[in-house]
C-alpha cells in the first residue's frame, strides 16, 4: 500500500468469517457511512501457526480471497491482505495512516471475543471507534433467553422462543455490492500463495454454494441417508461467509421448516458457546466429566483409520479423510462409538474432527461432541446408544454409501468388529452409570 502525499482519513473493513462482498452487514455500513474504506483480511498468525501445513481450509479462504479480489479488480479497487498478529498489525496502521474508524462482524468464539476486545481497548486510546455487526447468525447473544432472562439449556423451547421473536428484520438484505465505489484506493497486490503462507495443496475438492433450493425442498426426505445426495453440504460456506446466512434462512424458512430447524441448532450451539464457554475444555454438565474414559490410543488410531470393523463408522471416517466432510448422520454415528462403544474421551474426538472439517465451527463442533456423550446441554441421554449395525440397516440398506468410500466392500469378508456391540453398550451403560452416580 502507498501512502498518499495528501493526509487522508480512511476506515477500515475487516474481513473475517464473511468472505463475500453481497450482503454483507459490516461491509454494508461501512461503505454507506464512509468513504476511503480499506477492505482488510489478516491471516492470523495466533491461529494458523496451530494448523497442519495441509489444512484445506487455508486453501479454501485463499480461493475466497481471489474471488474477492478478481471482483474487485474489475472495478479498480482492491484488498489489502496482512500475515501476523491482528494487534500488531493494527498498531502499525494506525501508527502509518489516518484511520478513523474500523468496521467488522462480530465473531462469537472465545479468541475472536478476547482478541477484539484487546484491539478495541487499543483503538480506544487512539480515540479510533470501532463497529462490530451480527453477520454469521441470525439472533445475537441475548435476544433469544427465557421470560428471567437466561440462556436456554434445551433446544425445542429455544427454537420456538426463535420463532416467536423472529421478524422480516432477521431476514433483510444489506447490498453493501452496491456501495462498491466507496471503496479506498489500495495498491494492487496479489494475495499470496499457499507456499507462501506456509500450506501446501491438498487435492480436496470444495464444494459448490450454486443451486441448492431443490436439496432445500427436499431437505426432510433425504438427510438422513448417506448414500444420497440429500445435503446441502453449505456448512463450510457459513463457516466462512462466502453465503448469506440471511438470504439462505428466508428461503429455509419459506420452503423447508426441517432445513430451517437445523439452521436453528446452529444458532442454539452458537448461544450455547457464548454463555457458557467452559463448554471448550469440559462437560455443559459437570457430573459427565468423572467418566473414568478408557482411552485405549490403539483403538483411537483404529477408529480415525476407519478399522473398526463397522462399516458404517469406516465409511464415515473414510469420507472424512478424503473430502473433509462427513454426513450428517454419519457424524452421530461416527460419535456415538468412539464415546460410547470405545469409551473414549469426546474431547479426543472432538479435536479429531476440528483437524480435518472443512465446516469445522467450535460450537457446532463441540455442541454435536457432546450431544453424543450425553455430556452436553439437551443432550441424547448417556442410554441411547446407536446400534451401529441397525443404523445401516435403517440408513445405507443397499450399502451404496459404504460402497463408495470402503473400496471393494464386501460383507462376507470384511474387517472382525474391535469390539461386540451388545457387550460395548452395556460396558458403556455401567461405567456411566457408576460415574453419573458417584458425581452426585
Amino acid at each position: 500500500m502507498v501512502k498518499e502525499t495528501e493526509e487522508k482519513e480512511y476506515t477500515i473493513f475487516w474481513f473475517r468469517r464473511d468472505l463475500r462482498l453481497y450482503d454483507n452487514k459490516g461491509l454494508y455500513f461501512a461503505l454507506k457511512e464512509n468513504h476511503n474504506v480499506l477492505p482488510l483480511f489478516i491471516f492470523d498468525n495466533n491461529i494458523t501457526q496451530n494448523l497442519s501445513p495441509k489444512d484445506a481450509r487455508i486453501e479454501f479462504i485463499l480461493k475466497s480471497i481471489n474471488e474477492i479480489q478478481r471482483e474487485l479488480n474489475q472495478k479498480h479497487k482492491s484488498l489489502w491482505i496482512q500475515k501476523g498478529n491482528p494487534l500488531t498489525i493494527f498498531k502499525k496502521l494506525t501508527s502509518e495512516y489516518s484511520i478513523k474508524a474500523v468496521y467488522t462482524n462480530k465473531d462469537h468464539e472465545p479468541y475472536g471475543i478476547k482478541r477484539d476486545e484487546e484491539i478495541v481497548d487499543f483503538l480506544r486510546q487512539k480515540q479510533i471507534k470501532f463497529h462490530s455487526f451480527l453477520d454469521h447468525l441470525l439472533f445475537d447473544k441475548t435476544e433469544v433467553v427465557k421470560n428471567d432472562h437466561t440462556p436456554y439449556h434445551v433446544f425445542t423451547p429455544f427454537s420456538k422462543k426463535c420463532m416467536e421473536v423472529l421478524t422480516d428484520e432477521h431476514f433483510a438484505e444489506y447490498p453493501s455490492e452496491h456501495f462498491i465505489q466507496n471503496l479506498g484506493k489500495v495498491k494492487n497486490k496479489k494475495p499470496p500463495t499457499l507456499a507462501e503462507l506456509g500450506f501446501k495443496t491438498t487435492g480436496i475438492s470444495f464444494p459448490s454454494a450454486q443451486h441448492k433450493e431443490a436439496i432445500i425442498d427436499n431437505y426432510h426426505q433425504t438427510r438422513d441417508y448417506p448414500g444420497r445426495e440429500g445435503t446441502t453440504r453449505l456448512g463450510v460456506h457459513l463457516r466462512f461467509g462466502t453465503v448469506s446466512l440471511r438470504q439462505l434462512s428466508k428461503y429455509a424458512y419459506r420452503h423447508n421448516s426441517v432445513f430451517f430447524n437445523e439452521l436453528l441448532w446452529r444458532e442454539f450451539y452458537a448461544m450455547i458457546l457464548w454463555n457458557y464457554p467452559h463448554v471448550v475444555s469440559k462437560s455443559f454438565k459437570p457430573n459427565y466429566d468423572h467418566i473414568p474414559w478408557r482411552n485405549n490410543e490403539e483403538e483411537f488410531e483404529l477408529w480415525k483409520a476407519g478399522r473398526t470393523g463397522y462399516p458404517i463408522v469406516d465409511a464415515g471416517m473414510h469420507e472424512l479423510l478424503q473430502t473433509g466432510y462427513i454426513h450428517n448422520r454419519v457424524r452421530m454415528i461416527t460419535a456415538s462409538f468412539l464415546t460410547k462403544h470405545l469409551l473414549i474421551d469426546w474431547r479426543w474426538g472432538e479435536a479429531w474432527f476440528a483437524e480435518l472439517l472443512l465446516d469445522y465451527e467450535l460450537s457446532n463442533n463441540n455442541g454435536g461432541w457432546q450431544w453424543s456423550a450425553g455430556s452436553g446441554c439437551d443432550a441424547a441421554p448417556y442410554f441411547r446408544i446407536f446400534n451401529p449395525t441397525e443404523q445401516q440397516r435403517k440408513f445405507d440398506p443397499k450399502a451404496s454409501y459404504i460402497k463408495q468410500w470402503l473400496k471393494g466392500f464386501t460383507p462376507q469378508e470384511y474387517l472382525a468388529p474391535i469390539v461386540e456391540h451388545k457387550f460395548a453398550r452395556e460396558r458403556c451403560l455401567n461405567v456411566y452409570k457408576m460415574a453419573l452416580n458417584n458425581s452426585q
